[in-house]
């Protein structure tokens, strides 16, 4: 994990260094009790995109976790990492991690590199309801999902409640095409509402709605949308395969990458 991020940089209460030497004090609860939120930033050439809704979505975590937050520091912290840092390939992602300790971190990371198209392996999974729109550093459940749907060969888990409804997947939303409609869970399943998903939906009209696993195999196509990944095609949900052809799929994604890079260049 050091060699991954050998070159990126990290700010710790504005104060720039290697992203492999930057320290907290362990008796800080954002690493004992993972109280504390956070945001990851798609950045293009040096230049982070919907930089200002990532904010306004920390803010609102952190309201909600009654956790002090100093916004403007935040800001500050991020454009000096991002000036200093600049382009290139160690400083695809900004990361900004407010803790119950009250440090700011922020990080810049390489982007992680995914399939082309993606397997999903169904977990069952329980949102908790307190942390409703809430990024908290509370992701052990999140991160655990996605290693069992590794040891059962997938590259990703897709969240299914007990009762059988799709949620998302850990770090991403889905979305799934029948007859031309697009469909994406409703934030009322207790998603995270991605800004990503608010952006596919603005550009393709997607409707919320209920799913079950059965209403996605039955889709003719299957994609995931994130920050990271943007719009990104499923292969397969456990043992059913969806067509390596996915045409619409394809232009949602042209689509999304095009309307991303017309608002970098307009900002």
């Amino acid at each position: 994990m050091q060699a991954q991020f050998s070159a990126s940089l990290a700010s710790v209460d504005g104060s720039i260094t290697l992203a492999s030497q930057a320290k907290i004090p362990a008796t800080d609860e954002g690493l004992l009790r993972g109280d504390g939120a956070f945001e990851v930033i798609r950045v293009y050439d040096g230049r982070p995109y919907a930089f200002e809704q990532h904010l306004q979505r920390l803010e609102r975590s952190a309201l909600n976790l009654r956790l002090p937050l100093d916004l403007e520091a935040v800001r500050a912290d991020a454009n000096r990492l991002l000036a200093h840092a600049g382009a290139g390939p160690d400083h695809e992602l900004l990361r900004i991690v407010v803790t119950r300790g009250g440090r700011r971190l922020l990080l810049t990371e390489p982007l992680h590199v995914t399939p082309e198209r993606i397997r999903l392996a169904t977990v069952t999974y329980s949102p908790t309801r307190v942390l409703d729109g809430v990024k908290s550093l509370s992701y052990a459940a999140n991160m655990l999902a996605s290693r069992l749907a590794r040891e059962r060969g997938a590259d990703e888990a897709l969240l299914v409640t007990p009762h059988g409804r799709v949620l998302e997947a850990p770090t991403s939303s889905i979305f799934w095409i029948s007859e031309a409609a697009i469909h994406t869970p409703p934030l009322t399943e207790h998603i995270l509402a991605s800004i990503t998903r608010a952006l596919v939906i603005d550009q393709t009209g997607a409707s919320e709605q209920e799913c079950t696993v059965e209403d996605l195999v039955a889709a003719d196509e299957v994609f995931l949308a994130s920050t990271v990944r943007e719009v990104q095609p499923v292969a397969s949900i456990d043992h059913h395969s969806f067509s390596p052809d996915s045409p619409l799929t394809a232009r949602i994604a042209q689509d999304v990458g095009a309307r991303i890079q017309a608002e970098l260049s307009a900002a």
